[in-house]
C-alpha cells in the first residue's frame, strides 16, 4: 500500500508594502525666494544632488545676518547668559532673552556646523549639563530651586534632557557621554511606560488631579534627542515601540502638573499623548503641527500612523501648482507662541511677499524626505 503524501499547504506571499507616492518639491522656487539657510538646507537635506552641493552655497548659512547676530550675543564662557531654555519674547529686540540650548539649536537649524566657533564654545557647557552637575550655579533657569532638593533635582533633569537634545541634533550620537545619558533617559522612560503607574498616573491633591511624583512620561526634549539618534534607536526598539503606543493615545484632559516633593509644579515639557489628533489642532498652531510631524518622521513613527499621514497629506494638498504651500484659510503667515517651536520656526527673517511661505514649504519637503517619500525637485 502506497503511503499518502501530506497535503500541499500553499503559503501566501507576504503583502508587498505600498510604494509611497512621490512629493513634488519646489527647490527652484525656494532657491529664488527663501533665506540663505533655507536655500542651503534645501540642497543639503532634501534635494541632495549626486554631484554634491555647489561650493557657492556652502557659506550661505554663515553670511545670514540673523545667524551672525545670534552668534555675536554669545559670551566668552560659551553661554548666552543666565538662561538655557529661554526664548525671546514677541516684543524683544532680535534675540534678547534667548537661552543657550535654544541658541545652539537655532544655529544648527540655520545650517551652522558643529565645528563653527560658537558651537565649539557651547559644547563644553552642554556636556557639563549632561552630567547633571550638582553645582548650584548650573541650575540656570531653575536657580530659584536652590535649597529645595526635590525642585533642584527636577531642574537638573530637565536641563540634562534638553542638553542631550541639542547635542544629538549637533551630531554627537557616537559620543559615549551622550549615549550614556540617553540610555539613562530611555531606561527611566521605558520603566515608567511598562509600569502600572503609566496606566493610572494621576493622583488627587486637594481638588486637583495631578501627575504622581513617580510618573516619568517622555519629554519633548527626550523625543528630540531620540529623533536625532537613529543608531541608538535601533538598539532600543522595544522601548521605541512602547513610546509609539504612548504617543498615539488620547491626550488627557488634565493639565500637565506634577507633585514634586510637597509642591505642585507645571510640567509643560512632558508629552502625555497625541499632540496632533485632528485637523483643528493643525489649524490652531501650524508651526507646532509641523514640529510634531517632523519629530514623528525622524522617529520613524509618521508612516506607521494613518492619522498623522493624512494630516501631512492635507498640508501637501494646500500647495499650489508650483508646489508652494499657502494657508488653508486666510493669508496670514503662520505664527506660534509655543516655546518648543522657536529653535526651528521661522528661519525666515521677513514675513513679506513670497517669503511668507518659504518656511512651511521647506519643512514639508524635509518631512517628506525624512518619512521616506521620493522627492521630485521642481
Amino acid at each position: 500500500m502506497t503511503a499518502s503524501l501530506p497535503p500541499i499547504v500553499q503559503t501566501p506571499f507576504p503583502a508587498v508594502p505600498a510604494v509611497p507616492s512621490p512629493v513634488r518639491f519646489p527647490a527652484g522656487w525656494l532657491l529664488d525666494h527663501a533665506s540663505a539657510p533655507i536655500q542651503y538646507r534645501t540642497l543639503v537635506d532634501i534635494v541632495r544632488p549626486a554631484s554634491g552641493v555647489p561650493e557657492r552655497f556652502s557659506g550661505l548659512p554663515y553670511a545670514y545676518r540673523p545667524a551672525l547676530l545670534l552668534a555675536l550675543l554669545q559670551k566668552a564662557d560659551g553661554s548666552w547668559g543666565q538662561s538655557m531654555l529661554g526664548v525671546p519674547s514677541a516684543r524683544s529686540d532680535r534675540f534678547e532673552g534667548v537661552g543657550t540650548i535654544n541658541a545652539v539649536r537655532r544655529l544648527l537649524e540655520y545650517g551652522w556646523g558643529i565645528d563653527s566657533p560658537p558651537l565649539v564654545r557651547a559644547r563644553r557647557l552642554l556636556f557639563r549639563l549632561l552630567a547633571e552637575d550638582n553645582d548650584p550655579a548650573y541650575l540656570f533657569d531653575f536657580a530659584k530651586a536652590r535649597g529645595d532638593e526635590d525642585l533642584a533635582r527636577r531642574g537638573r533633569g530637565i536641563l540634562r534632557e534638553a542638553a542631550a537634545a541639542a547635542l544629538a541634533q549637533a551630531g554627537y550620537e557616537g559620543d559615549p557621554r551622550l549615549r550614556g545619558a540617553a540610555r539613562r533617559i530611555v531606561d527611566r522612560m521605558s520603566n515608567y511606560l511598562r509600569s502600572p503607574v503609566a496606566q493610572k498616573p494621576w493622583v488627587r491633591v486637594g481638588n486637583k488631579q495631578v501627575l504622581a511624583a513617580e510618573a516619568a512620561p517622555p519629554s519633548i526634549y527626550a523625543l528630540t534627542m531620540l529623533a536625532h539618534m537613529p543608531l541608538f534607536r535601533t538598539e532600543h526598539h522595544e522601548a521605541l515601540d512602547r513610546l509609539y503606543r504612548h504617543l498615539t493615545q488620547p491626550m488627557p484632559r488634565q493639565e500637565s502638573t506634577q507633585l514634586c516633593g510637597n509642591k505642585l509644579v507645571p510640567q509643560p515639557h512632558l508629552v502625555l499623548g497625541d499632540l496632533l489628533p485632528h485637523r483643528n489642532a493643525v489649524d490652531a498652531d501650524v508651526p507646532m503641527a509641523l514640529t510634531w510631524l517632523e519629530l514623528m518622521a525622524r522617529l520613524g513613527f509618521l508612516r506607521r500612523n494613518e492619522n498623522w499621514t493624512k494630516l501631512f497629506d492635507r498640508f501637501l494638498d494646500d500647495r499650489d501648482r508650483e508646489g508652494v504651500w499657502h494657508p488653508h484659510k486666510g493669508t496670514a503667515t503662520p505664527r506660534s507662541s509655543n516655546p518648543f517651536v522657536w529653535p526651528s520656526f521661522p528661519l525666515e527673517e521677513h514675513a513679506e511677499g513670497e517669503e511668507r511661505w518659504t518656511d512651511v514649504t521647506f519643512r514639508l519637503g524635509l518631512i517628506a524626505r525624512l518619512a521616506g517619500r521620493p522627492i521630485e525637485p521642481l
